[in-house]
């Protein structure tokens, strides 16, 4: 995506995002110091790099600039601010080519709040009061095989419902070519960071507080960014719009690895009934087999 072109004295980038920026040389010839620094954190960590002049007359000095301020708004107003520049690599005098996300209607919304808990005494999270384990068999051999028993689409509901978290295999059922709303709810006193495999997404919104379909009307549906992960602030929501134009079995994830390794994540599973190539590709024929999968036969990329 590229952006409007927004001049920032810091950046914030979240868990699993990246970012390419322009830094203007007009300063009089010597080092200066690059600071990071973490965000919403106690301790702040902080280290430094050296932008150096190649005329540098001099080493960095002075104090190293301060952190970013820990206020939750003037990051979600930083986040607000960075939009797609529609005149950027597109047609003129259409800048956006013939798809304008905003004009879609959205078929389902998919809401997901995570949670932390503690199931058979071990520290636990979960979305949607679920908490991922893996099965014996990777999902998408499982699905392609037709093999029952591993996973049951629909045990992950589209909705939080306020239960105590319990374990299974999430797989959530999408249809292929929808157009979906999916709204990140995030009730705790950190902040989120979401990744979906095999898509971008359109950030349409973020703000604090509970999300109800009246925040629609504060939806960006002009020139939102086009991402594969979004942050969620503190007791806040985020919600993206998608095209699910991508068969397969997708894992949604937080990238917070600990959460994610202890269950706060699903697998998005998109499927057609048809097995045209159009649609999806085959399993390669040296794909490697486990699990309940073990032995089973690919067929050729024919």
């Amino acid at each position: 995506t590229h952006t409007l072109q927004t001049t920032f004295s810091s950046l914030d980038v979240h868990v699993g995002q990246s970012y390419s920026v322009l830094v203007t040389a007009d300063q009089p010839g010597q080092d200066y110091y690059v600071v990071v620094s973490s965000r919403f954190t106690n301790p702040v960590l902080t280290t430094t790099g050296i932008l150096r002049y190649a005329n540098s007359a001099g080493s960095a000095s002075g104090p190293i600039p301060g952190g970013p301020t820990i206020q939750i708004d003037w990051s979600l107003n930083q986040a607000r601010a960075i939009r797609t520049n529609l005149t950027a690599s597109g047609p003129r005098p259409n800048p956006q080519g013939s798809y304008h996300y905003g004009m879609i209607n959205t078929t389902k919304t998919i809401r997901l709040q995570n949670s932390p808990g503690q199931v058979n005494g071990k520290q636990r999270y979960a979305i949607n009061s679920v908490s991922f384990i893996p099965a014996d068999t990777p999902l998408k051999l499982a699905d392609y095989f037709n093999i029952g028993g591993v996973f049951r689409v629909g045990s992950i509901s589209g909705s939080p419902y306020g239960g105590g978290i319990y374990q299974d295999t999430a797989v959530m059922g999408a249809d292929y070519r929808s157009f979906v709303e999916i709204v990140f709810e995030n009730p705790e006193d950190i902040i989120q960071s979401y990744h979906l495999d095999g898509y971008s997404f359109f950030v349409v919104g973020m703000d604090g507080g509970t999300w109800s379909e009246a925040s629609r009307s504060q939806y960006n549906l002009r020139d939102a960014l086009f991402r594969s992960t979004t942050q969620v602030y503190p007791n806040s929501w985020t919600a993206i719009w998608i095209a699910l134009d991508n068969v397969g079995m997708w894992n949604l994830r937080s990238e917070f690895w600990a959460r994610q390794y202890l269950g706060q994540q699903f697998y998005l599973r998109i499927y057609t009934p048809s097995t045209s190539l159009r649609d999806e590709y085959p399993i390669p024929k040296n794909a490697l087999t486990c699990g309940r999968a073990a032995g089973r036969r690919t067929r050729p990329l024919v």
